[in-house]
C-alpha cells in the first residue's frame, strides 16, 4: 500500500511538474542548458521517516550540501536527526512493577549522490527532477531510565549502515531559493534549497 502511494505521488509530481514547466516563464533567457549546475546548494528539510524496527513514523530533520561532480550529477555530504522512545512495564513481585522509559536518538551521516533528469524531461529552468541514493552510517545513543534491570535488547535499534534511495523534484522560486519534495525508501522530506 505504501509503495502504491509513493509511486502514485511520484508520477503525479512528474506529470504536474512537466505541465507546469512548459507554461513557466524562465527567469533567464534561452533554453535549458545541458551544462546546468546543481551544486553549491544547501538543502534543509523536515519530514517523516518510517523505519521498520520502530513500527511507526517519526519526525526527521535532514541537512546536506551539494557539490557538482559531473554533468547533471552531484554529491552531497549529509547529516540527519531523529529520536524515538517507548515505555516498558517491568519489575518483580518483591520490589513492585513500574514503567521505565527508553529513548533512542539517531544521527545518520554520509553522502548522497544525485542524478538530475531535467534535460531528459525537457524541464524548464524553474524545475529539477532527480533520482538519488544515500550511503552512510548511523550514530546511535540509547538511554534507559535508572533502575531498569530488564532486557535492554527488547528494542532492536537501527542498522549501523544507512542506505536510502530517493526520487524527488525541486521548484525554483528565485535564483537563490527553491522548494523541494524528496520521497525515499526511509525518509521523505519537504524542504528549502538555498543556491549560491
Amino acid at each position: 500500500m505504501k509503495t502504491k502511494i509513493v509511486s502514485s505521488l511520484f508520477f503525479l509530481l512528474i506529470a504536474s511538474g512537466y505541465i507546469l514547466a512548459q507554461d513557466q516563464q524562465p527567469y533567464s533567457p534561452g533554453p535549458v542548458s545541458s551544462n546546468e549546475k546543481y551544486g553549491h546548494t544547501l538543502n534543509a528539510g523536515v519530514g517523516i521517516g518510517y523505519y521498520g524496527y520502530i513500527g511507526h513514523p517519526v519526525g526527521v530533520v535532514n541537512l546536506n550540501y551539494e557539490f557538482d561532480v559531473a554533468r547533471q550529477f552531484t554529491l552531497a555530504p549529509f547529516i540527519g536527526f531523529y529520536t524515538t522512545g517507548n515505555d516498558y512495564y517491568y519489575g518483580n513481585p518483591n520490589d513492585g512493577y513500574r514503567y521505565y522509559s527508553y529513548r533512542e536518538t539517531v544521527v545518520p551521516i554520509g553522502v548522497k549522490g544525485t542524478y538530475y533528469f531535467d534535460k531528459l524531461l525537457n524541464a524548464g529552468p524553474k524545475w529539477d527532477f532527480y533520482l538519488a541514493a544515500s550511503l552512510g552510517f548511523a550514530l546511535v545513543n540509547q538511554q534507559w531510565d535508572n533502575g531498569y534491570m530488564g532486557d535492554r535488547n527488547v528494542y532492536p535499534g537501527p542498522s549501523p549502515l544507512f542506505l536510502d534511495a530517493h526520487i524527488g523534484a525541486e521548484y525554483h522560486c528565485t535564483h537563490f531559493l527553491g522548494v523541494y519534495l524528496d520521497l525515499s525508501t526511509g525518509v521523505s522530506t519537504i524542504g528549502l534549497a538555498f543556491h549560491h
